[in-house]
């Protein structure tokens, strides 16, 4: 299932020990590495951890339009448990409002949202608003995992437009190949 990232923040975290709600979803922790979620810090007011529960993904055991779904409360993390995770939170990437830009250096847009497929945690596309000018055309823009090159500081970097479509032709150019017999030919 593919959820915007948008609707995950303040989902339910559910208990199957407890038998309810446990939390609910703060932000979510992102590795810009390979665009995959590694966790969730969840609400403070509901969960009793000094520096901020965790719910690391691998402890989800099943999404569900009621929330996510872990076996108890023992399962979340406090910041510092995992190395990577920890290593992740001092970074502090987030997708939103991040610039997107060609190999050109042109400006595609800024990120308003992204896609996450819930079964494996990753970013499968940014939803990208446009600048002013190239907006009246088409205010949104979606950009899928595939088309992203880099992510350094100042933006994600995607493929040129032009490029893809040189790509495109010339691969239309080198898979035509006639597969009728002229009728009408003669054979020498």
């Amino acid at each position: 299932m593919i959820l915007d990232a948008s609707k995950l923040i303040g989902f339910r975290i559910l208990s199957l020990r407890s038998g309810g709600v446990i939390s609910t979803i703060e932000s979510i922790i992102v590795d810009p590495n390979d665009l995959k979620i590694l966790g969730f810090f969840l609400n403070k007011n509901t969960v009793s951890f000094d520096s901020g529960a965790i719910l690391d993904v691998r402890s989800v055991r099943e999404f569900s339009h009621l929330g996510m779904i872990i076996d108890s409360d023992e399962e979340l993390l406090n910041v510092g448990d995992v190395v990577k995770i920890d290593e992740m939170v001092k970074l502090n990437f987030q997708p939103i409002n991040f610039k997107v830009k060609t190999q050109s250096k042109n400006s595609v847009g800024t990120v308003i949202d992204y896609t996450v497929d819930v079964n494996d945690f990753y970013i499968q596309q940014l939803i990208v608003k446009r600048p002013i000018l190239k907006s009246f055309i088409d205010p949104e823009l979606i950009i899928n995992r595939s088309e992203i090159l880099e992510i350094n500081d100042e933006a994600v970097i995607v493929k040129d437009e032009l490029a893809k479509q040189n790509g495109r032709e010339k691969l239309e150019q080198e898979e035509f190949v006639p597969n009728f017999v002229n009728p009408f030919r003669q054979n020498d």
